[in-house]
Formats: structure tokens, sequence, C-alpha cells
């Protein structure tokens, strides 16, 4: 069978940019299909109005919803009526873990998630952020995410559910992955080298503390003098972690000790360490 994979992305964090990719990184599998609906850089109700409509219409068998601040009111309500419309969801947004009321009322909820602590909040003050920095900040991101190893950790629990339903599960019958993701998960298994290790585990560390440098930035400080250099400080520190994560890579790849994990069509994976060798 074929699974339909909706990606209901609203507004932008760095995991949203790579979700269905992470999938089908060939473009050739032939065991899923996926599908984005997207709010674009806006979460007004109109925006998730418009996402869920189409995603509804679609129908996918289950429906991952990517957004910055999960709990939020729209995050919220669209995976609210996604479920009532019987599609599974599985949420993933930045670290919510410290807004108590609506993070304890996610995870007592029959919602999968995927908290990934280091997709963190750019420092958005119109003196500081213009369309290349953005681009800068995110391009540096999705290096840490994905280096660390935090990203293969999400495609593989969201690969956990497809088989689910190529197993003939569906609905409330489906597993959905609970998952905080901490720079010890990220790393977990990625690294032969321990030094490779420790630099992918710093850069991880470095990227979720931009997030609280960030918040200082855009809302806890008011003279622009004072918050301008607070910004770019938090953007110097994630391309700092992006620097360390290239540092990680080039020690496996002295050691010749790259793991790679690639999807056959069927959606199998496999995996190889050695570069001049074949995957099995």
């Amino acid at each position: 069978m074929v699974v339909k994979v909706g990606i209901a992305k609203l507004g932008n964090i760095a995991s949203g940019v790579m979700a269905e990719l992470l999938l089908d990184e060939r473009a050739d599998r032939e065991d899923m299909q996926t599908f984005m609906a997207t709010s674009g850089t806006k979460l007004q109700p109109e925006d998730i109005d418009r996402v869920v409509s189409t995603m509804k219409a679609w129908g996918p068998d289950f429906c991952i919803v990517v957004s910055p601040n999960g709990v939020l009111p729209g995050p919220v309500g669209a995976r609210d009526e996604l479920q009532k419309a019987g599609i599974p969801c599985v949420v993933i947004t930045d670290d919510i873990t410290t807004k108590k009321e609506g993070w304890e009322a996610l995870k007592a909820s029959s919602f999968g998630y995927i908290i990934m602590k280091a997709d963190a909040m750019i420092g958005a003050r119109r003196e500081f952020l213009d369309p290349v920095e953005m681009a800068d900040f995110n391009g540096n991101l999705v290096k840490v995410l994905a280096l660390t190893g935090a990203f293969r950790k999400l495609q593989t629990e969201l690969d956990k559910v497809i088989d689910q339903v190529k197993e003939g599960k569906k609905g409330a019958d489906l597993v959905l992955p609970k998952i905080v993701m901490t720079s010890d998960k990220a790393v977990d298994g990625e690294f032969s080298n321990p030094y490779a290790l420790a630099k992918a585990r710093a850069a991880y560390e470095i990227a979720q503390a931009v997030a609280g440098v960030n918040v200082k930035g855009c809302f806890m400080t008011k003279e622009w003098e004072k918050y301008i250099p607070i910004v770019a400080s938090a953007h110097e520190m994630m391309r700092q972690a992006a620097a360390l994560c290239d540092e990680a890579r080039e020690v496996e790849k002295a050691g010749n000790g790259i793991i790679r994990k690639p999807h056959k069509k069927d959606g199998t994976i496999v995996s190889k360490t050695t570069l001049i060798s074949k995957p099995e």
C-alpha cells in the first residue's frame, strides 16, 4: 500500500523546512507519498483554517503538524480539528516544556509529539534581521539539527508510524512518538569518535541556549541600542554551533566512520559506515 503522510506547516521552524524531505531523501520511495499545506509565515486563524481544510480534503493516514510554539491557540486548534476529522497527528515544535499548562495538556493528550529543543527562536528585530540574516540563521540551525543526529531521530520516529500504517493499523491504533529531543537523545548512536560526539553535543547545547538569548533581545529589552547586540550575539552562537558540527563530522570522516542510513524504494532503512561500501 501507499501511505499518505500530510505535513501541515504553520509558520516556520527549521524542522519544518526538512520534515517531508527526511522521509524520502532521493524522491524514489514507492510505499508513501507526502503532501504539504502551509500557512506561509503567518499564524492567523484564516491562514491556519486554509491549511486544515486543504489537509482534510486530501485525507492523509496521519498528519505531521509543524509550528513554532505549539501550545498557541492556532496550532492547538489545527490539530484538534484534524483529530475530529479522524486524522492522527504528530506535533513537531520547538521547546515548549517551560510552558507548563500547554505542555502538560499536550503530554496528556492522544497526540504524538517531537519537541526539538534546539530548534531555537530567531533574533526577529527589524534593526538586525533582514532576509539574508534570516536565511543564514536557518541554514546554520538546519546543519545543527542534521549533524547532531536530531533529524535522524525525528525521521526514524516518523518512519515507525508509516510502518504501522503499512501493517494495517489506523486511527487510534497507531502508536505515536512522544519524544523530547535533548542533546543526549540527539547524539545517541551517531558517532564512533568520542571527541566528535562531544563537539556535536556542545553544538546542540549552544543551539538550545540561543532561544533564551533571543527571547531576552526580542521581548525583554526595550532599548534598540541594547537589543541589537543581544540578538546579534544569539546568531553568533548559532554560527559557532554549526561550526562545531562541521568539526565533528570531519573527525568522523577522518576515521571513515560516517553513519549513513538511506531508504530503499520500499521504505526499508539500510545502513553503512565506511564510505566505499554498499548499504545493507
